[in-house]
């Protein structure tokens, strides 16, 4: 990276403007430490203002009428050099960021959601892979609770090697080797080269140069005794009381009535998981519903009265059943 950039990102003085930032976020402050800030991320702002398509992509045809050709998407962008289409497409990424900025801070402005807008902002600031106990990571993967504890064990032997393989190489761990095919080599544990090339998708460099690897890995995790097999950790349980359920209808209720009011996307407006964090608080005020972490400043300003509304007949449903026989 040029000297002095990293100086420049963490310059509170500097606004940095991002389309979409929690990924670069987390790579810039793993990679170089770098903790930004100042951010405006275009794609959060798209959607606290209501737009139903807010890809990049989307936004520039827009307001700028760019198509972007989407072919270099699913590019090989670890290949050197990159051709001129390739280098085009990527200026064209933040060619309008800028202008799209400028745009969407007026309609913010107009619409009165400036304020909902620096939170979110604010809150990206602190975006980082969280630390884990180290060789868990496979437990993240998408489709990894569908294998059983076997397959499981060959995951966790293929995934810290890809990670391997792809920081020697120094390109992103997609291009070594996908999920995919970490998930089929899991399931099917390939006991011969042969067999491990049937895989689909299994790139020809990685079966003639590293296949035998792989087929260690596998013989690794099928020597591990039952006994000591991987599995899922028990997720946090919450003792629901019996009208924990109603509530959260309640407040899903009134956040679509909101919702609808602000012309937003209920999810964006309050996700299920902040539904659930009041319907467990059951505030009896707004200065109560306030005290509930998970939510925004700006949604208890924009929801706080009608969650504390619509909650009520619960606390009184509640209260009643708590009275004491005579």
């Amino acid at each position: 990276m040029p000297p002095g950039l990293g100086a420049l990102l963490e310059d509170p003085a500097v606004e940095v403007v991002f389309h979409d930032a929690d990924y670069d976020l987390r790579l810039l402050q793993q990679d170089y430490g770098w903790h930004i800030r100042n951010i405006f991320d275009t794609r959060v702002a798209a959607q606290l203002l209501g737009y139903t398509a807010f890809g990049l992509a989307a936004l520039l045809e827009r307001f700028f009428d760019v198509k972007l050709d989407k072919k270099h998407q699913r590019a090989d962008w670890s290949m050197r050099p990159l051709t001129e289409d390739m280098l085009d497409y990527a200026a064209q990424d933040t060619r309008y960021l800028l202008q799209l900025k400028d745009h969407m801070s007026s309609e913010l402005e107009r619409m009165g959601r400036t304020a909902w807008a620096r939170e979110e902002f604010a809150l990206l600031e602190g975006t980082r892979w969280s630390e884990e106990e180290p060789g868990m990571s496979y437990l993240r993967m998408k489709g990894a609770r569908d294998l059983g504890r076997r397959e499981l064990a060959v995951l966790r032997e293929l995934v810290p090697w890809r990670d391997t393989v792809a920081g020697a190489l120094d390109r992103a761990t997609f291009r070594v080797l996908g999920n995919e095919q970490l998930l089929d080599i899991a399931r099917s544990q390939p006991q011969t080269k042969e067999a491990l090339g049937k895989i689909k998708g299994m790139p020809r460099a990685i079966l003639e140069q590293r296949g035998a690897d792989l087929l260690d890995a596998v013989r690794r995790a099928l020597a591990v005794p039952d006994a000591e097999l991987p599995k899922f950790p028990r997720a946090a349980r919450w003792d629901r009381d019996p009208e924990f359920d109603a509530r959260v209808s309640a407040l899903k209720t009134a956040r679509d009535a909101a919702a609808k009011r602000l012309v937003l996307d209920p999810g964006v407006l309050c996700s299920r998981d902040r539904l659930e964090a009041v319907a467990r608080r059951n505030p009896s005020t707004v200065d109560e519903l306030a005290e509930v972490t998970e939510l925004r400043r700006w949604q208890v300003a924009e929801l706080g009265a009608d969650f504390v509304r619509a909650l009520e007949p619960h606390r009184k449903k509640q209260k009643a059943t708590q009275l004491p026989s005579t």
